[in-house]
């Protein structure tokens, strides 16, 4: 719950300084009109990311298989457009970062190294005792 409170202070705070730093550099009406466009064309570009993976995804189930990448990067197609609707410029790298499917795979085959390591530590041995029905009566 810390780091929730801690994300949800530090990223307006930060936001804000990068506000008052590319501000100050280009202006703040550009500055203004910049926020505007990254939300616009990043909205577009969710769009048609989300599109393309829901065709990719009835593809996949038309040919009976599973469609688990296109589950996950819907997904995140929708936490890109929600960075990218909140305004400032490090949600709005983030969210484009998970627009671009380059770099979602990317993301998805470290999220999965590191999930597939905490199987393997925990064995493949399980536990079990069997119970007889007989017994019992």
């Amino acid at each position: 719950m810390n780091s929730f409170l801690l994300l949800f202070i530090a990223l307006p705070v930060l936001e804000i300084f990068l506000f008052i730093k590319v501000g100050s550099k280009i202006g703040a009406s550009n500055t203004i009109i910049l926020i505007f466009l990254t939300a616009i064309t990043g909205i577009y570009c969710a769009k048609l990311q989300g599109i393309k993976t829901l065709k990719s995804g009835m593809k996949n189930f038309y040919q009976n298989k599973l469609p688990a990448y296109e589950i996950i990067s819907g997904a995140s197609i929708a936490i890109a457009a929600l960075l990218l609707i909140v305004p400032g410029f490090l949600t709005d790298f983030f969210g484009f970062l998970l627009l671009i499917p380059f770099t979602r795979k990317i993301l998805f085959s470290i999220t999965y190294k590191n999930k597939k390591n905490n199987f393997k530590d925990q064995g493949n041995t399980i536990d079990a005792e069997v119970v007889d029905k007989k017994d019992e009566l």
